[in-house]
């Protein structure tokens, strides 16, 4: 594993409880985590339970007894490692968003189809599709439980930047990031439509706006949160994003993505309104679907809670007893699962790079769209997102 901070954390998680948790074809070994600082690095390896400790990723990813190399660095990193990785016939599990910019992802989904033709996998960790609420709901859609699909509202919002006094860490720099909400987090609600859906979004018209403009030096940090040295630097990336998006079969979609909505945790949100009902998501609420059948009788109409812990949903029957709560890290776990049966299969996991190339060009879609008046900016797309099967 490539970097070790707080998705470093839930990565390791996720290694470490799978073979536990799923019969899987081979079981992976933690073999090498890699940081800058070697004594933050030794400290991570013992601390999340990974045999040694690392410096140099170029040395690690060429050994011969490494397999899989997970990305768990900022953006500005990512094509170079993945790259590599994938060169040195490594298997590699890549953070969202896939990269900083549209041309490295495309070299990173070229990549990727060069290493496929020799059996090498590589997958982009939009984790929040392995919320079992969340496949539940994509399968809901696919089966034609809310009819044809007519419009999405998805948002995700959280409040950590709120503060002006929160420190300049590298999520605010654009030279590490890439952007600011709009791909650090809007980049989930882009996927996550796509996924549930199955249809691209194939324009957008949007607007991205910097609320606090400079912010007081990093000092130390830790996860979303840090202390502050003197001085102060320009924050280069958004704050807010909201936008709108049209599907594939020209269904309208809203998207907000901001750091700065007061009170909101971690509240991504999803609702999907077809011809013959909806579904809604809550994150903050993962265990649940509400689903609202149009074709019921007019007198027991009404959205219905679903409680999504029955085994015969989706990854639920590795778990506990039916209405036994799951939690962010089993997102995690799920990953791991599927990339570790895909390798063993000799299949594509998903999402591939190519999903996450998706993913960036509506990112940079966003971003070109603000800058012109949030005038309506094709994405590329042009098609329907391939279905999951």
């Amino acid at each position: 594993m490539i970097g070790h901070g707080f998705m470093g954390a839930a990565h390791s998680v996720g290694w470490r409880q799978a073979p536990a948790v799923f019969d899987l074809p081979v079981r992976p070994h933690m073999a090498v985590v890699v940081g800058r600082n070697a004594e933050a690095t030794a400290a991570a390896a013992e601390k999340w339970g990974w045999d040694e400790a690392a410096n140099d990723w170029r040395e690690v990813v060429v050994r011969d007894d490494i397999d899989v190399v997970d990305i768990v660095t900022p953006g500005d990193s990512h094509a170079e490692i993945a790259i590599a990785a994938l060169e040195a016939g490594k298997h590699v599990l890549c953070e969202k968003p896939l990269a900083n910019t549209v041309a490295e992802a495309e070299a990173m989904a070229d990549a990727a189809t060069a290493a496929a033709a020799k059996g090498v996998r590589a997958m982009v960790g939009f984790t929040y599709r392995r919320v079992p609420a969340v496949t539940f709901m994509r399968d809901l859609i696919a089966a034609g439980k809310v009819g044809r699909v007519q419009q999405v509202r998805a948002a995700y919002r959280q409040d950590w930047l709120v503060d002006p006094q929160m420190p300049l860490a590298w999520r605010l720099q654009k030279e590490h990031a890439g952007s600011g909400a709009l791909g650090d987090i809007g980049a989930h609600i882009i996927d996550m439509t796509q996924f549930v859906t199955g249809l691209s979004i194939d324009r957008v018209s949007g607007v991205l706006d910097t609320i606090v403009k400079e912010r007081p030096l990093l000092g130390s940090g830790s996860g979303l949160s840090g202390t502050a040295a003197e001085g102060y630097g320009e924050v280069t990336v958004d704050d807010v994003a909201i936008f709108a998006g049209r599907l594939a079969n020209g269904a309208l979609a809203s998207f907000e993505a901001t750091r700065f909505a007061t009170g909101r945790k971690n509240g991504l949100t999803i609702e999907v309104s077809g011809d013959q009902g909806a579904l809604a998501f809550e994150l903050e609420d993962l265990n649940t679907l509400q689903f609202y059948d149009r074709t019921a009788p007019d007198e027991v109409q009404g959205f219905t809670r679903i409680l999504v812990t029955e085994p015969q949903h989706p990854y639920v029957s590795g778990w506990w007893p039916a209405g036994h709560m799951l939690g962010y890290e089993h997102g995690f776990v799920h990953q791991v699962k599927d990339l570790v049966e895909g390798i063993v299969a000799g299949e594509d996991p998903h999402p591939t790079f190519a999903d996450g190339l998706a993913v960036q060009r509506v990112l940079a879609a966003v971003e070109e769209s603000s800058q012109n008046g949030s005038a309506w900016v094709g994405t590329g797309a042009g098609t329907s997102a391939e279905e999951e099967q």
